[in-house]
Order: C-alpha cells, then sequence, then structure tokens
C-alpha cells in the first residue's frame, strides 16, 4: 500500500498543535457535561471506529488520518486523566510511566522494522506502530502539561511558553545545524502535545484555575473548525503537488 501519513509541511504542523489543543478542551469538556463514564465509552468507541477505518484504506486520505489524530488526542486525554483522576496516580509517576512505555514502543519499533521513519508507513505492522506511538505522545503529553502546570505550579500560559521554547529546539536543530531528522521529528511531535493542551486550557478554563474563562466548548469548536481548514487546504495542495503518491518528491522523504 501507499505512505498512509501525509508530507511534513509548516500546515502539517499547524494541524497538528490545533488537534492537541482540541483534544485536551473537548475531553474536559465532555467528562464534565455528560456522565464521565459514558464520555469516556464513547470516546473509546469513535476512536477505535475510526483507527480501523484507517487501518483498512490502502492509502492516505486526508479526512480519515485526521479524524483518527483528533480522536486519539481526545480518548489520550481521557486515559491519561483517568490514571491521575479515577486511580490517584500523582503526573510526576504518569508522566514518567508513559516516558517508559512510548521509549519501549520506539523499541519495539526500531527492532521490528530497522527504522522510526513515518515516511515508509506502507505496511498494516508499521501503521500499527506508529498509531501506538501516537497513542503514547498524547498520553505523555497530556500527563507532562498537566505535570508542568499544576505540580510546578507554572500555570497554563508559562507552561504553554516552556513547551514553545522547548520546540525550538528540535526545530532549530534540524534547520541549521543539520541534525537527524527522524529524531527531531519525533521530539517535536512529542512537545506538540504539552504545547498546543496548554494554551488551549488557559485560554478555555476559568479565572479561578488560570484561565481566561471562554469555555472548554467554545474552544474546542473554534479549533475544530481550525482543524477542519487546515486539512482542506492540505488536500487542496496535495491534489495539486501529487504528494503521498509513488514516487515521492524531497519533503515527503523528510524523515525517510
Amino acid at each position: 500500500m501507499l505512505n498512509k501519513v501525509p508530507a511534513i509541511t509548516a500546515l502539517f504542523w499547524v494541524a497538528k498543535v490545533l488537534t492537541t489543543g482540541m483534544g485536551e478542551t473537548a475531553s474536559d469538556f465532555l467528562v464534565t457535561t455528560i456522565d464521565p463514564v459514558v464520555a469516556v465509552g464513547l470516546g473509546f468507541v469513535v476512536f477505535a471506529g475510526l483507527l480501523v477505518l484507517q487501518l483498512t484504506r490502502k492509502r492516505y486520505i486526508p479526512w480519515v488520518y485526521w479524524s483518527t489524530v483528533a480522536m486519539v488526542s481526545v480518548f489520550g486525554t481521557m486515559a491519561a486523566d483517568i490514571v491521575h483522576v479515577e486511580l490517584g496516580i500523582p503526573y510526576t509517576v504518569s508522566t514518567a510511566v508513559f516516558a517508559l512505555t512510548l521509549a519501549a514502543v520506539f523499541l519495539v519499533w526500531w527492532l521490528l522494522e530497522g527504522d522510526l521513519s513515518i515516511h515508509s508507513i506502507t505496511t498494516t505492522r508499521r501503521e500499527i506502530l506508529y498509531w501506538a506511538t501516537v497513542l503514547t505522545t498524547f498520553a505523555l503529553g497530556t500527563a507532562a502539561g498537566d505535570w508542568t502546570a499544576t505540580v510546578l505550579n507554572l500555570g497554563y500560559l508559562t507552561s504553554g511558553l516552556v513547551f514553545l521554547a522547548c520546540i525550538v529546539i528540535p526545530a532549530a536543530a534540524y534547520l541549521f545545524f543539520s541534525a537527524n531528522p527522524i529524531i527531531t521529528f519525533w521530539i517535536a511531535y512529542i512537545l506538540t502535545r504539552p504545547l498546543g493542551a496548554s494554551f488551549a486550557d488557559w485560554l478555555g478554563v476559568t479565572p479561578s484555575r488560570g484561565g481566561v474563562g471562554l469555555g472548554t466548548g467554545t474552544i474546542t469548536l473554534v479549533l475544530l473548525a481550525a482543524i477542519v481548514a487546515c486539512v482542506t487546504v492540505m488536500t487542496r495542495r496535495r491534489s495539486r503537488t501529487g504528494l503521498n503518491g509513488p514516487g515521492l518528491p524531497p519533503v515527503q522523504r523528510l524523515a525517510a
């Protein structure tokens, strides 16, 4: 089958950050608006359904891929919150556990496939490893963002600014110092989760929690509209340039 992930462009990163923020606020809105058990169950069913749909496609289909990413964000947030809220595990512990889990997923991927490139997702096994990695990065990022905001008492805005500064490091390393594209990609990918979630929380939660107080439901809808706009533009550009087809152009081989 053809490569199942999109080309790495500026819009890819914008859409990725938007999905992280949307997942954070959507999860918070759902679990506080309806019964948390129902919300988590519904989140899992939709996530599982979209993941199956994505896995059964033979090529990259933008709306399927990005819908799956969005639901990974929502359900990944729910999973990380359950660990803390329902099981009472501190954010420090859950962050460390998710980090070790991610390292284990990367190790299995490397041992089975010999590389961690996202531009060779051309078999079902590689794609399962890819999505296991993506789900774990979302859970890790959620825990890490809450850890800096609450345990370290940085608050959501300061946490967002810290992660923004952190994500500049792998970007600069790749752009100006020719650092390994696979390593810098995954570092940046992991950091997008707490980056987007921190700013979304800051905008959505009440002032008593250190936020602006626009409401998690409102921020979810705004971010969802922005995601749709980004994916629409990427889809149109892809149709014009032929990205992700046979004979991938150089931009598609960025992390190959």
